[in-house]
């Protein structure tokens, strides 16, 4: 793609997934080399604690069976891990899922690959980091790896490329934060060091795809207006699928590792303020109509999440006064 490309200023009922794959080739590749000259490698075998593990009951004599006891993490870090790790484990799909809608080839192509195997990193070493550590039932957490995955994946927004993309850009970030809060309230400053490095890896790749929406806005305005209300409105989490989700979800709120004064304020709200998306004039009657309902939700989501804090507020106060009793 160059500037003077004559795709750039087409009408919103021009641009194909096809088209839009080809006009964002060139800052695909752009990006795809800013990244990999500041991504660093990194050993997830580095960051496990190997010397506090042991045999498991099985083909060993010697096996300890997992007790809950065993853990030094916290309650509600055993139900976050679980959920992320989870969430993780789905990355065939992931990858099925995007090298379908971006291609294999050229920068896209190598893009999808590069974004597949630092993610694989992310399972491994929080795998290895829990079993070895005794922080979960390894037993429960295999059995809920063979349900999720038997389960499949299948993208809310697979039928456009260009939601796709603003998906990616906000669910990047969720999950980062996930990691990161999940490792401050683990109670294990070694499960905190792990999960820093995972969430550096999520926030390079949201960079990544934020940028490469910042210029679909440049090119097709209107729709790329009208996906990023999409998503926003019906955004779920990747690991929505997962055996107990609601549940996990509900205690990962309250012990503020996910809740939505975190997704208003530290998810949507600094992607949308870096994009300037509420300010972008030129719009056309669709993309108008799709950003001022993008506003009103925010300003709807925010009042909820101005309830969500009441209410969490009000629980910790109780809990504190039957503390002191």
């Amino acid at each position: 793609m160059s500037l003077t490309s004559p795709l750039l200023g087409s009408p919103s009922s021009d641009w194909t997934d096809a088209r839009l794959l080809y006009a964002l080739e060139e800052v695909v590749e752009k990006e795809l080399n800013r990244h990999l000259k500041v991504a660093k490698d990194w050993m997830p075998h580095e960051y496990v604690p190997w010397s506090d593990g042991r045999n498991f009951p099985g083909l060993f004599e010697d096996g300890e069976a997992w007790e809950k006891e065993q853990s030094k993490v916290t309650e509600i870090g055993r139900i976050a891990l679980v959920v992320n790790l989870l969430t993780e484990d789905n990355l065939p799909s992931y990858h099925h899922e995007i090298a379908t809608l971006f291609g294999r080839d050229g920068a896209w192509g190598t893009w999808v690959h590069r974004w597949t195997a630092e993610e694989g990193r992310h399972g491994i070493v929080m795998r290895d980091y829990l079993l070895a550590s005794r922080a979960v039932d390894p037993d429960k957490l295999e059995e809920f790896r063979m349900a999720h995955m038997s389960e499949g994946f299948e993208h809310d927004h697979r039928h456009s490329m260009l939601h796709s993309v603003a998906y990616v850009a906000f669910q990047e970030l969720a999950t980062r934060i996930s990691h990161r809060n999940t490792g401050h309230q683990s109670g294990d400053p070694v499960c905190d060091r792990m999960l820093a490095r995972i969430a550096t890896d999520e926030n390079l790749h949201m960079v990544f795809y934020r940028n490469l929406l910042k210029a679909a806005f440049e090119i097709a305005p209107d729709l790329t207006m009208q996906a990023v209300r999409d998503v926003v409105v019906n955004f779920r989490m990747p690991g929505h699928g997962m055996p107990g989700f609601e549940r996990a979800a509900a205690q990962m709120a309250i012990g503020e590792v996910y809740n939505l004064r975190i997704h208003h304020d530290d998810v949507l709200q600094p992607v949308l303020r870096f994009l300037r998306v509420l300010e972008i004039d030129g719009l056309g009657p669709d993309g108008l109509k799709a950003q001022e309902e993008l506003g009103l939700y925010m300003a709807g989501l925010d009042s909820e999440a101005s309830k969500f804090d009441e209410k969490l507020a009000a629980r910790k106060a109780r809990m504190a006064a039957r503390a002191k009793a």
